[in-house]
């Protein structure tokens, strides 16, 4: 029996055992988290860019739209564009209320023409007597992506939405019509 206490043959194999499951855990939980956060960057510059895309233009129609949305597919790659949604809309900032109102809206979570759309505060730009400055205009980006994880056994099977939106200022003109219109509106 006393020699039976002593014996330590097998010893790493059975040390072996139990770490490996942990091992493997780590091991595809880094590479699954990894992915995340590569994919959640990929939303972040789909985001930026289809705002910025929108802001250089004076006006836009549906053919830029969905040239937009075919860049913003592309710069998802490798990822599947299966639970890809993105929104572009153009918001008018009152002089008199401050409240943010949706101009025109494309997208896949189209907002209606008038609705307020949220604006943080320091984007509503201000003269030196604190008062609301006239004809502000807003692109703003919305993108969510529903992230599928390979293996699913760190971040859970049915996946995780990433989410962005970011703000840009129209650069060529006051506003960014859509066509057919031909001139800045205020609904």
């Amino acid at each position: 029996m006393t020699r039976f206490a002593r014996d330590t043959s097998g010893l790493a194999a059975v040390e072996f055992a139990l770490i490996v499951p942990l091992m493997l855990v780590m091991f595809f939980g880094t590479i699954e988290i990894s992915n995340g956060v590569a994919a959640d960057r990929k939303v972040s510059i789909m985001t930026q860019a289809m705002s910025d895309l929108t802001s250089r233009y004076t006006s836009v129609n549906d053919t830029d739209m969905s040239n937009f949305r075919a860049i913003s597919v592309a710069m998802l790659t490798p990822y599947s564009a299966t639970g890809l949604k993105s929104t572009i809309t153009e918001v008018y900032i009152d002089p008199t209320s401050g409240v943010a109102r949706a101009q025109w809206s494309k997208g896949d979570a189209v907002r209606k023409d008038g609705s307020t759309v949220p604006v943080p505060a320091a984007l509503i730009g201000k003269d030196s007597a604190g008062k609301i400055i006239a004809n502000q205009y807003l692109i703003f980006s919305e993108v969510s992506y529903l992230y599928t994880p390979a293996v699913g056994y760190v971040m859970g099977k049915a996946g995780v939405t990433l989410t962005d939106q970011t703000y840009t200022r129209p650069r060529q003109s006051t506003c960014v019509f859509y066509s057919p219109d031909t001139a800045c509106t205020t609904k």
